[in-house]
């Protein structure tokens, strides 16, 4: 009798273990799977993203978020085209799209003041845009730079006229100012964090010190109008988790750092300590809450490249974003 008793037990047991395999293996299944496209290698600017998939949120909201690295075609490309949910983007690219009719939506600012800057080696003495004049410029092409070093050179007397401006793709910062250019153009979060680390001393122009129009939201989250009109419900379980990853970024910066260095074993730990410290606080900053995004500041942007006619048309700027899905 005990041995029947045994056995059926035991028997009793592996039928449980079966059934709790399948139950986590529907679990899974019916978890709805999208896409995210950075727009670059991963760091601070994206961290968090990889807490909300480490902490577990995207899965709290029935999500199984990929976050991949983007291809030749670009995140905004692929974005708008429906081939990925959701990506990486910025205010001047995503301005550029709904111009020409490509249907780009920024749903939430992931940084809430242009931290971005003009950065040279000290021993180029360049330290207002003034010095821009007879010196090398290292961009990536696009027509928006020169624009911008036009209208900071012209308010010191300069004309871009003066500057030689060379198109340095993704050659690294340190590499170029060494070997190609005089200066470049910088995530100070990221970059120039990089250079206090490496005790290489840069003079850094910040935009925003030279002009109100040029505090723009870089970078922001996109996705497509498709998206908004027939998956709401997805783009808003989305963003409810992001905005608890970046609230968890805000609040705990350590801790954060550790769980990007532990997704992405590849970077610098130090660095990334030393940029999520800096950056922690940027997130939010003096917005009400993380993500949220103004139309007086897509419009001042906008006016600005129409101005200095990098757009065909005028943006109708209530068009390119909305607030509608962050957290209330």
């Amino acid at each position: 009798m005990k041995k029947c008793i045994m056995v059926f037990v035991s028997l009793l047991f592996v039928l449980v273990g079966c059934g709790s395999d399948d139950n986590q293996d529907n679990s899974q299944s019916e978890l709805e799977e999208v896409t995210f496209v950075l727009d670059w290698t991963p760091n601070t600017n994206h961290t968090g993203l990889y807490v909300a998939e480490a902490e577990g949120y995207f899965e709290e909201e029935g999500l199984a978020v990929d976050i991949v690295m983007p291809g030749e075609a670009g995140a905004d490309q692929t974005v708008a085209s429906g081939q990925a949910e959701f990506g990486v983007s910025y205010q001047e690219a995503v301005t550029e799209a709904r111009v020409q009719d490509i249907p780009l939506v920024s749903i939430a600012a992931v940084i809430q003041h242009n931290t971005s800057g003009l950065a040279a080696p000290v021993d180029k003495e360049i330290t207002s845009p003034k010095d821009f004049a007879g010196k090398t410029y290292g961009g990536w092409g696009a027509p928006v730079e020169e624009a911008v070093l036009d209208a900071l050179m012209k308010q010191e007397g300069e004309s871009v006229a003066s500057l030689d401006i060379m198109n340095i793709g993704n050659t690294d910062f340190f590499t170029a100012v060494e070997r190609d250019v005089d200066f470049a153009w910088i995530f100070y979060g990221w970059t120039g964090i990089e250079a206090e680390l490496r005790g290489e001393e840069i003079d850094m122009i910040y935009l925003t010190d030279y002009s109100d129009r040029l505090d723009y939201y870089t970078p922001v989250i996109s996705t497509n109008e498709q998206m908004i009109e027939e998956n709401p419900e997805t783009v808003e379980r989305f963003i409810a988790a992001v905005s608890k990853g970046y609230q968890f970024a805000i609040d705990n910066p350590d801790e954060a750092a550790d769980i990007l260095i532990e997704a992405v074993p590849d970077l610098d730990e130090e660095l990334v300590r030393a940029s999520q410290e800096w950056l922690s606080p940027k997130y939010q900053d003096d917005a009400a809450r993380w993500g949220e995004q103004s139309e007086a500041v897509w419009q001042n942007y906008a006016d600005f490249m129409y101005e200095n006619e990098l757009l065909e048309q005028e943006l109708e700027a209530d068009q390119a974003f909305t607030n509608q899905f962050l957290p209330k």
